[in-house]
C-alpha cells in the first residue's frame, strides 16, 4: 500500500519511543522505505539498533558521527521524502522546530525539509495543556505543520488527562491518508466555505459565532491535495490558507453569498463548512452606539440563506451542508437534508468534548438522504476532511454514471 514511499520518522526522547518499534514494522510490512533519526535522549528508551533492524536501514543520531565527512543523508532524505514524522514530539523538539532553533540532527533535518512535516505530541497532560506549549503548536499550525491530536488516558508518569502518543496504528493511518491521497479529485472544481460571518451592528461592534474555520481550511487543503481546484471563500479566520488555493475574503453573510452564487454554476462540488449567521441588524447604525441608561433593542432580519439557494439552482453539483447542533443532531440533520436538497449533510453534536469550535478534532455523522449514516470516530479536522472527501468521491462516482 506504501510502495515506494519514503517516510523518515524522528524521535524525539519520551516514554512513548517504545510504540515506535512497532509503527517502522507496520510500515516496513505495507513496503515502505523508512528511515529513522534520534535524538541523543530518544536512545534513552529505545535502542538505534532496534529501529535499524527493523526499518532494515541506518539510524542516525548525531550529526557527525564519522569525522570526516559531515553526516548529510538524512538532510537529503528529509527533502525527497514524502512524509517526515516527529513522533513522539516532546515540549523541547515542538519548541525548538517552532522557533527555527536547529542544534541536532533532528531539528536540522525539520528545518531543511521541503516536504511535508507531521508532529505527534507525547508528554504530561500538564505540560500538554501549557500556554507555552501550544501556542507553539499553533504557531506551527500557522506554517503548514501538521499536528496529530494526543490520546486521553493513564500517563506513564501516573497523571491522567491528554498526551498519549497516538497507537502504531492511528499513526500508519495517518501516514496513508497523507501520502496516499491519490489524485482521484483531478480536473474536480470544489468550492468550500469557512468561517464564521460577521454582521455590523455599527462601525465598532458586529454579530458572530464561535466558528474559527479550521474544517473548512482543512476541507480545502485535502481537496487540493487530491487534485482538486479549490476555491475557498473564507470569513475571517486567523488562519494560513492551503497552498494552491483561491481565496476569495468575505465578512457578512450577504457577502458570501455573492461570492458563492458568483462561482455556485462552474463548480462540481460545493461544501458548505462556514458557519453563516441566521440574523443581522436591520439598520446599522452610521456611528458608534453610545452606552446609555436601560437596555438597547436591535431589530434582526433574516440573512439570505446560501444553502437554500444552491439547493435549488443545482443540476450537476454535488451539495454537501454542514450541521453544529447541539441536541437532536440526527433529527435536525436529516430534516436539513430535505429542506436544503443536499446530497449529504455533516453532523455534529458540539457540546461534545473534542467537537466543538475551535478545536483541533471533531466528530462527526455524514447522513444521506435515504436514511444512509457514516459515522467517524474523534479525529484531527484535517482526516475527517479526507473522510467526508472520500463519500464525496462515492457520490461524483455515482452521477458520472447518470446519463446526462
Amino acid at each position: 500500500m506504501l510502495r515506494g514511499k519514503i517516510i523518515l520518522i524522528g524521535v524525539s526522547g519520551g516514554i512513548a519511543a517504545y510504540k515506535i518499534a512497532d509503527l517502522v514494522s507496520r510500515l516496513k510490512k505495507l513496503e515502505a522505505e523508512v528511515h529513522v533519526v534520534m535524538t541523543r535522549a530518544a536512545t534513552e528508551f529505545i535502542t538505534p539498533l532496534t529501529l535499524a533492524v527493523l526499518s532494515q536501514n541506518p539510524v542516525a543520531v548525531e550529526m557527525f558521527e564519522d569525522t570526516t565527512r559531515p553526516d548529510i543523508q538524512h538532510i537529503e532524505l528529509a527533502q525527497k521524502a514524502d512524509l517526515v514524522l516527529i513522533a513522539p514530539a516532546t515540549a523541547n523538539v515542538i519548541g525548538k522546530i517552532a522557533h527555527g532553533i536547529a542544534d541536532d540532527l533532528l531539528t536540522t533535518m525539520v528545518m531543511a525539509s521541503t516536504t511535508k512535516v507531521a508532529l505527534a505530541p507525547s508528554m504530561n497532560v500538564h505540560m500538554y495543556e501549557n500556554p507555552i506549549l501550544q501556542e507553539n503548536l499553533n504557531r506551527l499550525r500557522s506554517l503548514g505543520y501538521q499536528v496529530l491530536e494526543p490520546g486521553a488516558g493513564f500517563l506513564a508518569c501516573g497523571d491522567t488527562g491528554r498526551g498519549r502518543l497516538p497507537e502504531p496504528e492511528e499513526l500508519v493511518d495517518h501516514i496513508i491518508k497523507s501520502v496516499k491521497a491519490e489524485k482521484d479529485f483531478q480536473g474536480v472544481r470544489v468550492l468550500v466555505t469557512a468561517g464564521g460571518t460577521r454582521e455590523p451592528i455599527d462601525p465598532i461592534r458586529y454579530i458572530s459565532n464561535r466558528s474559527t474555520g479550521k474544517m473548512g481550511y482543512a476541507i480545502a487543503e485535502a481537496a487540493a491535495e487530491r487534485g482538486a481546484s479549490v476555491v475557498l471563500v473564507s470569513a475571517p479566520a486567523q488562519l494560513t490558507p492551503p497552498p494552491g488555493v483561491e481565496v476569495i475574503r468575505v465578512t457578512s453573510a450577504g457577502d458570501m453569498h455573492q461570492a458563492v452564487m458568483q462561482r455556485f454554476n462552474e463548480c462540481d462540488v460545493v461544501i458548505k463548512a462556514a458557519a453563516v449567521a441566521d440574523y443581522r441588524p436591520r439598520q446599522i447604525a452610521d456611528q458608534k452606539i453610545k452606552k446609555m441608561e436601560g437596555g438597547l433593542k436591535i431589530e434582526l432580519e433574516r440573512t439570505p440563506d446560501i444553502l437554500f439557494e444552491c439547493g435549488q439552482r443545482k443540476q450537476h453539483q454535488v451539495l454537501v451542508g454542514f450541521a453544529a447542533e447541539t441536541e437532536n443532531v440526527e433529527e435536525y440533520a436529516k430534516k436539513k437534508i430535505g429542506q436544503k436538497n443536499l446530497d449529504m449533510i455533516v453532523a455534529n453534536d458540539v457540546s461534545q468534548d473534542g467537537a466543538g469550535f475551535g478545536t483541533e478534532t471533531n466528530i462527526v455523522t455524514i447522513f444521506y438522504p435515504g436514511g444512509k449514516k457514516v459515522e467517524m470516530p474523534r479525529m484531527s479536522k484535517l482526516d475527517v476532511a479526507f473522510g467526508v472527501l472520500d463519500e464525496v468521491g462515492k457520490i461524483l462516482s455515482v452521477k458520472r454514471k447518470e446519463p446526462q
